[in-house]
């Protein structure tokens, strides 16, 4: 599903060059729930953007879906982005002017060929599914940070794209709340076998996490699968 080859990635900061990954090598199969773990500093939020295409490697390869994006330009990320993966980020990232409804089918009509009718029936049903029926039409500021946070899922999963992406998704939630919306996203992952990659510190995510990859100072040191 994802194959990570020998991907360096360095940074150059002002005069000095920050080498943040150091030769990593990972495989991870269609519906896996895994956690990048690790420190300030280990290179998880770096590997978490490579494969998500909002960033390039420096050297090496990443094969997404049987696709190499490694070596694709912005223009071509931007469209393997779009159609193939989802997004989940700590702040919610919601347009405060839009309803829950509105900020989910807003995934979709980015999308190329997809009809109002298909819109407005995928948007209602993956609403439901993460527990939002009946405050479709509720903005971010009337809801929860836990209903924000599954806003937040309903539009990564939106478009039914492969793999779904989730940067610290439990930072800004109180410990039921997160555990609540881990649960959650377990489900989803067993439901739709989407695969599902965080980018964590949170003891919770590791703990619900069914492989956990251990990086430090831009390298995999440990792996473990439950």
């Amino acid at each position: 599903m994802i194959s990570i080859s020998a991907v360096y990635k360095t940074y150059t900061v002002g005069t000095q060059k920050v080498r943040a990954l150091r030769g990593v090598s990972l495989d991870i199969n269609s519906g896996d729930f895994l956690a990048l773990a690790g420190p300030s500093g280990s290179g998880k939020t770096t590997l978490l953007n490579l494969i998500g295409c909002i960033d390039s490697v420096t050297s090496g390869t990443i094969t997404l879906d049987g696709e190499t994006v490694s070596g694709l330009d912005q223009i071509k990320r931007n469209l393997v982005r779009q159609r193939k993966i989802g997004f989940i980020f700590q702040s919610y990232n919601l347009i405060p002017v839009l309803t829950a409804r509105e900020n989910v089918a807003l995934a979709l009509q980015l999308v190329k060929g997809i009809s109002e009718k298909e819109i407005n029936e995928r948007v209602s049903r993956i609403l439901a599914e993460v527990g939002l029926a009946g405050m479709e039409d509720r903005k971010p500021s009337q809801l929860s940070g836990g209903q924000q946070q599954r806003v937040s899922i309903a539009r990564a999963l939106v478009k039914e794209p492969p793999v779904v992406l989730a940067d610290e998704p439990t930072a800004n939630l109180d410990s039921k709340t997160g555990k609540e919306i881990l649960a959650l996203m377990r489900e989803l992952n067993e439901t739709h076998n989407t695969t599902f990659i965080f980018s964590t510190h949170d003891p919770m995510v590791m703990e619900h996490s069914r492989i956990l990859v251990k990086l430090h100072d831009g390298e995999i040191t440990g792996m473990d699968r439950r």
